[in-house]
């Protein structure tokens, strides 16, 4: 049997060298960063041994450390054909200190609270539990991760394509010695994913080797890449408003952004605009913008094509509950499919910090007469009800302080209702609303302004809330249903298993205040029979008929009541269904699996991705108003008819990442231009692809749209990589209310839901987008 073939050991010289060029690495991409000699930084260069845990059994020592790049951590695994095991820090969601991942609460002991800590992934990547040898390495271990990760998070676009391409020129150069030969440039050229034939990249080499070498190194490779970044889109741009010697003057800049940008801004503006993005400092002492500092303001947050004022919380929050879109998660504890994938808190955690206000949860009888959360009858992993509840406390209000909705699938006995309830009590405190707000029986809901840091619960209640207000009320002999119930549309076999209902315990029933769960038994019986706070769940497809035969009807029981939608059983892989048609029918609680990574989440992220990622939207005015005409399906006329007519133009594209992680691989990027929204603005259309560049395609496309209904139209812009013989591979998107476009040249750099696929924070796409009111 022959040897396995080791790496050649280096010499005493050779390592030498290799950890100066490391060091000279590392400093560069400090500065970058913005942390030289910075403590945090250093210690996780060095890195150290942590205990990895998996198991109760399974708990291995690693070493991680992070890479020069200082943005790639990397572990050393004993697996003799194991690869070098990394992660980006930008892949990273959280770090949590001490044992609050399900796993290190399952398999560590208290003891060892202080030095546990783990890390959670933006994808469905496994979570991290790691053990530090002390408490205080923990916490270093701990800030020195946040702090690395904050300042990546907020580098300028300008700076994340530098360190990007710094990183990418140093794999190319496979010999360390700082220049790039002939077939290093080509290497380098694959991996800022960009295909050119031998004749270009020979054309392109010669052309920046003044030095006559066969080697480019110093300004010679700086050359280069200005020539390979060159874009003529810019040119135009900045060359149609430099006026000024060839740079653009303060008027010069004005001009370009009440014409172009359409902002009302003045002249003062733009000097702070040239002062704050101006990179040479000659220029700058003369009051003039470059090409360069024109580039780093185009990349500015401010110009992306999300209105920046849509960021923050802009919506009036004192509106009842009900006049909102809330952000809502179905089946909210599972990481993957509802048939065997596993339950976990940090389900929980991932869709809280994703700025979700109503979470579900199936609460089934456990042993220890401890109340566990999985999609009974299945495989799915169980967990426990009150980890579950810690779990939301800790991490509720992270992205947004608007209430959260807790909503119970309760399958429980009495006994193990009252656990729940009493775990609630104990962790939950104050900030759970366990009677309305202010004196007597409320009339109407209260505003999410009103609700802030609150939690509320959704289930069966025993009596209607009236009889809490007077005393020595007999409960209602109500019983206990499930959700499936509630929707009752379920056939004949499953009314027959679901025959023997369930008792209530009071201490649960007397906790449900504004989210009472009834049957529906139409439109016509709720306005009669149902109180305010009586709410239905609807099984996709019953609320899907509703919504398209009796959308008015829908629209106005939404504007006094709250609905919930759900998917159907039979979504066994969790896939998720089309929530657009449910908004336009005013229904609020428009429930997704949010561990799916599709279309529909993504839009779903698209409607809430505004208002402060608070995820409560304020529905129109038309849709909160009892004589409302609005139907979405017939489109009669109204204050929702706003015809407009949207231009879009695809322009171009920039450092697009690799769908296939062959280095050969190289994308054919399209852009897809979708509208969602009323049946009559539903629109797609698309460019064409280009070959063999990721790095800077350019379309220069243009697409016209007719909107009629634009308060509930949503934007998005889909990338794909182009193949012939089988489907267009996924790379990225981007989705936004039409009512929060920001208008003119604005550059939206794409960003994608986490959960889809990590698209670099450097790579974009520039577009110019106008909505002109139609003719």
């Amino acid at each position: 049997m022959s040897c396995i073939k080791r790496e050649p050991e280096l010499s005493r010289s050779q390592e030498l060298l290799q950890h100066v060029r490391s060091q000279k690495v590392t400093q560069v991409n400090a500065s970058l960063l913005g942390m030289e000699g910075d403590q945090d930084l250093q210690f996780l260069l060095q890195g150290g041994d942590l205990l990895k845990v998996r198991s109760q059994s399974w708990k291995k020592t690693r070493y991680f450390k992070l890479q020069d790049d200082c943005k790639t951590m990397w572990r050393e695994s004993k697996r003799t054909f194991r690869k070098k095991q990394t992660f980006l820090l930008d892949d990273i969601s959280v770090v949590r200190h001490g044992r609050q991942s399900e796993g290190l609460k399952k398999n560590t002991e208290e003891n060892v609270e202080g030095r546990c800590f783990s890390i959670m992934f933006k994808s469905q990547r496994k979570t991290l539990d790691l053990i530090a040898s002390s408490e205080e390495e923990a916490k270093q271990w701990v800030s020195s991760l946040q702090k690395v990760m904050f300042n990546i998070s907020n580098l300028s676009h300008q700076q994340k394509t530098e360190h990007w391409i710094y990183s990418c020129l140093r794999k190319a150069d496979k010999n360390d010695d700082d220049k790039l030969s002939e077939s290093e440039v080509k290497r380098f050229l694959r991996l800022i994913n960009i295909e050119v034939d031998d004749d270009y990249a020979e054309m392109l080499f010669k052309k920046c080797d003044k030095s006559n070498t066969g080697l480019l190194s110093g300004e010679e490779i700086e050359h280069f890449y200005d020539l390979l970044t060159h874009r003529e889109e810019i040119d135009v741009i900045y060359g149609a408003y430099a006026k000024t010697t060839g740079y653009m003057s303060p008027q010069n800049l004005l001009d370009f952004l009440m014409k172009e940008q359409r902002e009302e801004v003045t002249l003062a503006d733009a000097h702070n605009i040239i002062r704050k993005f101006e990179p040479d400092e000659g220029a700058k002492g003369k009051q003039l913008l470059s090409k360069d500092g024109f580039l780093m303001y185009l990349h500015n947050a401010d110009t992306m094509v999300l209105n920046p004022k849509h960021k923050e919380v802009y919506q009036d929050m004192s509106q009842p509950l009900n006049h909102y879109f809330i952000s809502s998660s179905h089946n909210t504890y599972l990481m993957e499919d509802q048939l065997k994938g596993p339950s976990s808190t940090e389900a929980y955690v991932r869709a809280l910090l994703k700025g979700c206000r109503c979470v579900e949860l199936d609460c089934w009888d456990g042993s220890d007469d401890e109340p566990v959360i999985y999609h009974g009858h299945t495989l799915t992993s169980k967990i426990l009800f009150r980890d579950a509840i810690q779990a939301i406390k800790e991490y509720a209000f992270k992205t947004s302080d608007y209430p959260v909705i807790l909503s119970l699938e309760n399958h429980c006995s009495v006994e193990q209702q009252t656990v729940m309830a009493h775990h609630m009590n104990s962790i939950l405190g104050s900030a759970l609303i366990t009677s309305p707000l202010g004196e007597g029986m409320p009339s109407n809901f209260p505003s999410p302004e009103e609700l802030k840091g609150k939690f509320l619960i959704k289930g069966k209640r025993l009596n209607k809330l009236e009889a809490s207000f007077v005393q020595d009320t007999a409960a209602a002999e109500d019983t206990d249903v499930t959700e499936e119930e509630e929707s009752n549309d379920e056939d004949e076999e499953q009314q027959k298993k679901s025959k023997k209902k369930l008792k209530m315990a009071k201490d649960l029933s007397d906790m449900v205040i504004y989210c009472k769960s009834v049957h529906f038994h139409g439109f016509e019986d709720a306005r009669k029979n149902l109180g305010f706070y009586e709410m239905s769940s609807f099984k996709e497809h019953k609320a899907m008929g509703l919504a398209e035969e009796s959308a008015n009807a829908y629209i106005l029981h939404n504007v006094e009541k709250l609905s919930r939608i759900y998917p159907a059983g039979s979504r066994a892989d969790s896939s998720n269904y089309n929530p657009v048609p449910l908004w336009n029918a005013g229904c609020q609680i428009v429930a997704l699996n949010f561990q799916t990574s599709c279309s529909e989440m993504d839009v779903n992220q698209g409607r809430f991705l505004v208002n402060g990622k608070s995820g409560y939207v304020l529905k129109p005015a038309y849709m909160r108003d009892l004589s409302s005409e609005f139907d979405p399906i017939t489109l009669t006329r109204g204050d929702w008819l706003k015809p407009k007519t949207l231009h879009v133009m695809v322009i171009s594209g920039q450092q697009l990442p690799k769908v296939n992680k062959k280095k050969s691989s190289i994308v054919d990027p399209l852009v897809k231009v979708e509208i969602y929204g009323v049946q009559a603005d539903v629109a797609e259309k698309e460019t064409n692809a280009i070959e063999n560049n990721g790095f800077n395609p350019e379309w220069n496309e243009n697409f016209q749209f007719d909107v009629y209904v634009p308060d509930l139209a949503l934007l998005r812009f889909v990338v794909k990589d182009y193949d012939s013989t089988s489907g267009n591979e996924f790379i990225g998107q981007y989705t936004l209310p039409l009512t929060s476009l920001q208008m003119g040249e604005p550059p939206p750099l794409l960003t994608v839901n986490p959960l889809t696929v990590r698209l670099h924070s450097r790579s974009g796409l520039f577009v110019h987008v106008m909505v002109l009111d139609a003719e």
